[in-house]
């Protein structure tokens, strides 16, 4: 009896290991919001500018013998250097226009996954003017509109582009890592609950959240849940019915179909919060404004876990430091983007390269909605982050990246929950990571 008293003892004492946490989502706040007057443009303009400075001072470098010109000062046959802003001409890209076109009947609706064809051709703009790409070392299927680049080659006697050398802005700096603990931390990710689906498995999640909150599991796994310093979920945590929301006035019971899956999603976040810091994305489906950077979701809408200074709901993009480990994550929409007017082995390929590009967003605004930012572009990277996770992909992948300059990125491609049963917990003190598997299904 004394010996399983002790143990009872030892698993009663467990107490959660601490983090110091720093939001730094003031850069994706809308303040003062307002569209009249506002144009597109100027998130382009702050976006060339911006890069074009870093990359007239990584040219000097590269290719110190060449001259930088502008569109508008290129010479025929002379070799320079171009850098712009790149525009991809497509000719499957969706038109608005199409909708009430009245030859619409006599053109094939395409509705594929990627909008990406042979014909596809690549436009450099600076402020002087825009010229088209030629040559085989510029492929169209790599590059978006919104693209910032500088360019070696020469003006042809066709007016165009000829493309010799392609040189990118490069991961940016990083901030030390700290000194390695000899304590293991974890951080939880997980993504695309869908609470209110018919995917969502009330039963996978709650499993989920007993495992964090110590409820579940041996001794040794309530020993790894007590390490889990924050969780973190990137976007989609319910799902509503579009087909309710048609501008009339709706039933009760329809209502309550609105109302149901929020609710049921606060008394599992409650379950969280009591026991560990928890943040909260929006995504494409939650309840928050669609354009990026999407608000935090209002804390009205979980009365339970809001009640508690652990919970967190946070803008999306999302950037914030635990014990000095710097995080930028998403919830997918940026490379769900990238992967319908471009081509990639894997999503992976793609979170490089935005950070190569140094920009989170760049098909935004062109094919990806964003508010009209006429002072910053606040989707520019300007200090590499350790970790960069996306979420509600369609399979669990990571890998580390590595910048010329030394720069290590945790790379963490978050399945979606109630498609996979898979969250993602990664090691503060190494940057290893792993997934967890919830199952409800019985195993012979």
């Amino acid at each position: 009896m004394g010996i399983e008293a002790m143990e009872v003892d030892a698993a009663t004492n467990l107490e959660r290991k601490q983090a110091v946490y720093r939001s730094m989502d003031e850069r994706f706040e809308i303040k003062n919001e307002k569209y009249r007057g506002q144009q597109y443009s100027e998130i382009y303009f702050i976006r060339l500018h911006t890069i074009r400075n870093l990359l007239n001072t990584l040219a000097q470098k590269w290719k110190p013998h060449l001259p930088i010109c502008t569109v508008l000062g290129l010479e025929k046959d002379k070799e320079c250097i171009l850098i712009g802003t790149l525009y991809k001409h497509m000719k499957l890209k969706p038109c608005i226009l199409d909708e009430y076109s009245k030859e619409r009947s006599a053109i094939p609706i395409v509705k594929p996954h990627n909008f990406m064809h042979s014909d596809d051709k690549l436009i450099l703009e600076d402020e002087s003017g825009r010229v088209k790409l030629s040559g085989t070392v510029i492929s169209p299927s790599f590059f978006v509109t919104g693209t910032v680049v500088a360019l070696h080659g020469n003006e042809t006697n066709a007016g165009d582009f000829l493309v010799q050398d392609i040189l990118e802005a490069g991961l940016p700096p990083q901030i030390e890592l700290p000194l390695e603990s000899s304590e293991d931390k974890y951080v939880v990710f997980v993504s695309g609950l869908s609470v209110g689906s018919g995917a969502s498995n009330p039963l996978q999640f709650q499993l989920l959240v007993d495992h964090i909150t110590g409820h579940l599991g041996d001794d040794k796994e309530q020993v790894d849940a007590s390490k889990i310093v924050r969780v973190v979920i990137a976007g989609n945590s319910v799902e509503i019915s579009h087909g309710l929301l048609n501008g009339q006035t709706l039933a009760a019971k329809d209502q309550s179909r609105l109302s149901e899956p929020v609710k049921e999603l606060d008394i599992m976040l409650t379950q969280l919060a009591a026991a560990v810091p928890l943040d909260i994305m929006p995504g494409p489906n939650d309840p928050a404004n669609f354009a990026l950077p999407q608000q935090p979701l209002h804390r009205c809408l979980f009365p339970g876990a809001s009640a508690y200074n652990t919970f967190m709901s946070c803008t999306n993009p999302h950037l914030f430091e635990i014990d000095n480990v710097r995080f930028l994550g998403t919830s997918g929409q940026n490379i769900d983007d990238l992967d319908k007017y471009s081509e990639a082995k894997d999503g992976l390929e793609f979170m490089e390269r935005t950070l190569r590009w140094r920009h989170v967003a760049p098909t935004a605004p062109n094919t990806l909605g964003c508010y009209p930012f006429s002072d910053r572009d606040p989707f520019l990277i300007e200090s590499c982050p350790n970790v960069y996770f996306v979420g509600n992909q369609n399979k669990y992948d990571t890998r580390m990246s590595r910048g010329s300059e030394g720069q290590f990125v945790r790379l963490i491609s978050i399945p979606k929950f109630s498609e996979s049963g898979v969250a993602v917990m990664l090691n503060l003190r190494n940057l290893e990571c792993h997934k967890l598997s919830f199952s409800t299904q019985l195993q012979f």
